[in-house]
């Protein structure tokens, strides 16, 4: 959320959007946007879905805006906003792929020297296999460093839920990543 000298040029430009100015909310969308952006392609783990969820969540945000009581609230209105969108692209391309199957790839290089890479990968895989519900939590969590209340109120969920799904997708996100490993050793084994 934008903080003093910042948060109060982003209330009046708030303010003079929902009086009709859209130089004023152009102004606002372009100071939020690379966030949403980096919310939207870490929770969607795509570039170009995430592109469209904040396309979306911007307009949303343009013909809702009128609704925002307080206006110092105007980011954390619209990462709820942008959570929903998420929410929206992830049910859409889940309709278009259902029929995919993606092969895994193994691996032909040395873990010695792509240890970082690999983890990274490893990471990866994991995060998607998280429900888009369970990563946003992450997301808001890990990446923005709120608190579960903040979270919670961020994606409009009771504090209890938001602790009960960081919790889950904790575990589950863990249990992935020690299952792709043993997977790994195994296949190394094998290959050794």
């Amino acid at each position: 959320m934008a903080t003093g000298v910042e948060g109060q040029v982003q209330q009046v430009l708030v303010e003079q959007a929902q009086r009709g100015d859209a130089e004023a909310f152009d102004t606002l969308a372009r100071s939020v946007g690379d966030r949403c952006q980096a919310i939207a392609v870490r929770i969607l783990r795509d570039h170009d879905l995430a592109q469209d969820a904040v396309q979306a969540a911007l307009i949303t945000a343009w013909t809702e805006l009128r609704a925002l009581r307080d206006p110092s609230r105007f980011e954390p209105w619209l990462h709820r906003i942008l959570t929903n969108a998420c929410y929206t692209e992830a049910r859409r391309r889940k309709r278009w792929s259902e029929g995919l199957r993606i092969l895994p790839v193994a691996g032909a290089h040395s873990p010695d020297d792509y240890l970082t890479s690999d983890d990274r990968d490893l990471l990866e895989r994991a995060f998607r296999r998280l429900t888009v519900e369970q990563r946003a939590v992450l997301v808001f969590h890990h990446y923005l460093g709120l608190s579960i209340s903040e979270v919670a109120a961020r994606i409009g969920l009771p504090v209890g839920t938001a602790k009960s799904r960081l919790h889950h997708a904790t575990r589950a996100l863990r249990a992935s990543i020690e299952a792709d490993s043993r997977a790994t050793a195994t296949s190394q084994e094998r290959l050794a």
